[in-house]
């Protein structure tokens, strides 16, 4: 593939050219899971009869919005669960799941994570080091964690052992992406292995599961193998890139209703909320997304390829079945790492003239740095960069609406590296 309006090395895009070649199979995999995708999406939007009717305003309680409520029988439908809370109020996933988890959770109760440590941002919910205000620790809701195996999946057993110890446990949380750290992202197969698990043992408990930045990158979402409420955000996979924010909860009926009940109050529950004008972008983005989605698991790919190449180690591998559009490479030093998200932004839409650097972000330990050119900022399913200034300087590359895009991007941060004499072709 030629890059006619941007200079790369010669020797670089060689290496593109063979990287693309060495992907083919890989794509040809994601292209099969976009079009089931996609078809389901279709069927689902023509089976509610989603009407232009649908895209208008409403405003106050928004009480009787039609566009609201076909919206959420949509996605209900698409992610295969019972019924589905969508709005754009939920302001990212992070709130998503603690809408979920304070929907559920009740003092006395103990949430289980069967998958380590959970994401950064939601360890001052749990109140995981001290009750933090609002925390859940500060509402009496106990927490213990099991760590993930040494191959760096779930163990069951000691997730079925914490359950026989713990009678208190009320909710299993299961990460399913990998977030800032190197473990390998979750397939639905292998959350339905952990889930029959956990079922061998307690019936009871709730089996949450936090989706993001997994959705459409199968053929089927955990809900199908038994999770009964899973979370996600709309600026990720299911907003393909057009929905301007909000998030998802969904599962079974009575769970998705206790979490309306969190997010607007008791009694009113999914009744209220305006649209705002908000619909129209979320249908659409709904719509979009399993093909965009497989854009950005094809960017992912190409860069896994490429950077495999020039002996990085890549997780997953160019060639693994994906879970996720995450796409993790071991940096192994600070200056790499940041030469790479430098270069990810310079091949941006929006901001592409900015430059990135490490900071201390809230919710964070570590300096973080974060490349993002986006037309949603923080939009994660378009193309951007991001990881925490720590060992072993792993960045997190997901995103690219494109693959013609993404691969121009993956090529700059290469590029970015190459002139900064951190990268050896």
């Amino acid at each position: 593939m030629q890059t006619a309006f941007f200079t790369i090395d010669p020797r670089l895009q060689a290496a593109a050219d063979a990287a693309l070649a060495d992907a083919k199979e890989a794509f040809e995999r994601i292209e099969d899971i976009a079009d089931y995708n996609q078809q389901k999406v279709l069927a689902a939007f023509i089976h509610h009869q989603v009407s232009e009717s649908h895209f208008v305003p409403t405003t106050g309680y928004g009480y009787g919005d039609r566009g609201r409520e076909v919206l959420e029988e949509v996605f209900a439908e698409v992610l295969g669960a019972e019924d589905a809370l969508v709005r754009h109020s939920i302001l990212c996933g992070t709130h998503a799941i603690t809408v979920a988890l304070f929907g559920v959770l009740r003092p006395g109760d103990v949430l289980l994570a069967a998958t380590g440590a959970p994401y950064d941002t939601l360890l001052g919910v749990i109140g995981a080091d001290k009750a933090s205000d609002g925390s859940l620790a500060e509402y009496g809701v106990g927490y213990r964690e099991v760590p993930l195996g040494p191959d760096g999946y779930p163990d069951h057993e000691a997730v079925c052992a914490a359950l026989r110890e713990e009678p208190a446990v009320k909710v299993v949380h299961i990460q399913r992406s990998r977030g800032y750290n190197l473990r390998p992202s979750l397939t639905v197969e292998r959350i339905g292995k952990l889930i029959a698990a956990i079922r061998s043992v307690r019936q009871d408990v709730i089996v949450f599961v936090d989706n993001c930045y997994g959705e459409f990158a199968e053929k089927c979402e955990p809900t199908a193998v038994g999770a009964d409420l899973m979370a996600g955000s709309l600026i990720k996979n299911p907003g393909g890139g057009i929905a301007e924010n909000g998030g998802y909860i969904c599962g079974r009926r009575e769970l998705v209703e206790k979490c309306a009940y969190r997010l607007t109050t008791p009694g009113l529950g999914k009744e209220v909320g305006a649209s705002l004008g908000h619909n129209r972008t979320m249908f659409m983005g709904l719509f979009q997304a399993p093909h965009v989605v497989g854009e950005a698991m094809k960017t992912a790919v190409f860069a896994a390829s490429l950077f495999e190449r020039f002996g990085y180690c890549c997780t997953p591998a160019a060639a693994e079945a994906r879970a996720d559009i995450i796409q993790a490479i071991q940096m192994r030093e600070a200056a790499p790492l940041i030469a790479f998200c430098q270069g990810i932004q310079s091949g941006a839409p929006v901001d592409a003239f900015v430059t990135p650097e490490p900071w201390d972000m809230p919710g964070y330990d570590n300096q973080v740095i974060m490349a993002a050119g986006a037309f949603t900022m923080g939009s994660s399913i378009e193309l951007s960069a991001d990881a925490p200034l720590r060992e072993p300087f792993a960045v997190y590359m997901q995103g690219g609406l494109n693959f013609s895009s993404g691969r121009i991007g993956v090529l700059l941060a290469a590029q970015k590296m190459l002139d900064n004499g951190v990268l050896t072709i």
